[in-house]
């Protein structure tokens, strides 16, 4: 039998799928100063999610995966790229916003791939949620499934082409990251409709 906050929290999440699936992307209809201030803040967050590392197996997990794929889910394809790419564009004048080095030289690094991945992956995640892809948990999962697999299409890709074959690729740049990376897709997951809630409305 279902508990009371069961209960009463069912009809709060019914209403927050149906207005999102409604919605042809969070980006439209809002005012610049908003679209600014979501840039700015969502790769701010990102930045300090890199910074963020939290003891697992078989390697510490940081959070910047699961904010690409909120960012993705909550802002829409358009604004979701472009917070990604201003992401980037701070580490590549320098700032210190990635997890092991900044400028244009680590960014042409082996973990280069995944940085680029983040804002492919954020578009196609986003274009998902605008196609009604938000409608239930697991559709919500599923399209960030499909985001981190993108992630890892571009990372691993290039990956390989720095260490010399596909194999060592998937060893280095996979396999350690897979139980983390399903742990972040259920917390996001979870996350998601409550970032709905509290993002601003067009």
């Amino acid at each position: 039998m279902a508990n009371t906050s069961q209960i009463s929290a069912m009809p709060l999440l019914h209403s927050v799928f149906a207005s999102r699936a409604s919605e042809q992307g969070l980006s439209q209809g809002l005012s610049m100063a908003n679209k600014i201030a979501l840039v700015i803040g969502g790769s701010v967050l990102l930045a300090l999610s890199a910074h963020i590392k939290v003891p697992f197996y078989p390697v510490p997990l940081t959070m910047q995966t699961m904010l690409v794929l909120l960012i993705g889910m909550s802002f829409g394809s358009r604004l979701g790229f472009a917070t990604i790419i201003a992401y980037l564009a701070q580490g590549a004048v320098g700032l210190p916003v990635f997890a092991g080095g900044a400028g244009l030289a680590y960014m042409a690094g082996p973990t280069g791939g995944y940085l680029f991945g983040f804002a492919v992956s954020a578009f196609v995640v986003g274009l998902l949620a605008e196609k009604g892809w938000g409608k239930s948990y697991a559709s919500m999962a599923l399209a960030m499934v499909i985001g981190n697999l993108v992630i890892y299409a571009f990372g691993v890709t290039y990956l390989s082409s720095i260490v010399g074959s596909f194999e060592k690729g998937i060893q280095f740049g996979l396999a350690p990251f897979i139980y983390g990376d399903v742990l972040k897709i259920v917390i996001a997951t979870a996350a998601l409709p409550l970032a709905w809630k509290y993002l601003p409305k067009a």
